[in-house]
């Protein structure tokens, strides 16, 4: 019993670096789980890849992205000379006729760079791409770790500071959903089948944004007696309740997103005519 342990003991410690060390037990298999273990890192990835894939193409499309009243949510505010007029809608025109691509890079900087440094998305896609490590119980393939104190993964920690970035874009987002209650012709008392998917959207934005740990934390941390600060005491709460949510909100407001924006595609493009209830 002891020879075959100080044998596996041995044998580990020949292995320099990762979970194969003389400090580690004693195990020769790679992990005891016996379920489907890489079913969820690699639907994670899919899912995540497909996101990118897509988001990508429409970001450089440059077209098909506005059909009265409704503006996709990759475009807005337009902040290039080179976007299309939306009467009433978020033009400002802040970067002039020099910028030649896609007005949709310059906002999705904010949106994608709240989202990269999520700590949600940081888990999905250091497992799903990464796999450091793969999944719970699973040793990571890596030698080292150094964690998030090297560059560039210390930049995440700028993650606090999309928030105030995702918050703007959040109430951008939200005017544009006002702005769907016109019809093509911008006389208000509209709505369409864009408009009930411009307001899931918004709400499923907003959520996934304030049940953000940063937003919970801005709201309730630092407190040392919350019987003192009632108001954000119930603020905190109400951030609790929708961080306990904050994964599947992560999910649900990504796949939202994406299918307004495809929604003004299919419309704008000619795809498909917008249903009016009235």
């Amino acid at each position: 019993m002891s020879s075959s342990l100080d044998q596996g003991t041995s044998g580990n410690r020949g292995q320099s670096g990762g979970v194969r060390t003389s400090t580690r037990a004693a195990i020769a298999a790679p992990h005891l789980r016996t379920d489907r273990w890489w079913l969820a890192p690699a639907g994670t990835a899919a899912g995540l890849l497909a996101f990118i894939v897509y988001s990508t193409w429409r970001a450089f499309a440059n077209a098909d992205y506005y059909a009265a009243p409704y503006v996709s949510p990759f475009y807005s505010p337009c902040l290039a000379e080179n976007c299309e007029p939306m009467k009433a809608g978020p033009n400002w025109e802040i970067f002039g006729s020099w910028w030649g691509i896609s007005p949709a890079i310059i906002i999705l900087i904010f949106p994608l760079g709240f989202r990269l440094t999520c700590y949600y998305y940081r888990k999905a896609y250091y497992r799903g791409f990464w796999a450091s490590p793969p999944a719970c119980a699973v040793a990571e393939p890596h030698k080292k770790y150094s964690g998030e104190t090297r560059f560039p993964l210390v930049l995440q920690n700028i993650h606090r500071y999309f928030f105030y970035a995702a918050l703007l874009v959040a109430g951008i987002l939200t005017y544009d959903t006002v702005l769907t209650f016109r019809d093509e012709n911008y006389a208000w008392g509209h709505m369409g089948l864009g408009t009930l998917v411009f307001l899931v959207n918004i709400v499923l934005i907003w959520a996934y944004t304030i049940s953000c740990h940063s937003c919970r934390h801005i709201v309730g941390g630092k407190l040392k007696h919350f019987s003192r600060h009632p108001v954000r005491y119930r603020m905190w709460q109400w951030a609790g309740k929708l961080n306990a949510r904050h994964m599947q909100l992560a999910w649900a407001s990504l796949v939202s997103v994406a299918l307004a924006d495809f929604y003004v595609y299919l419309v704008a493009s000619g795809a498909f005519d917008d249903p009016r209830f009235f």
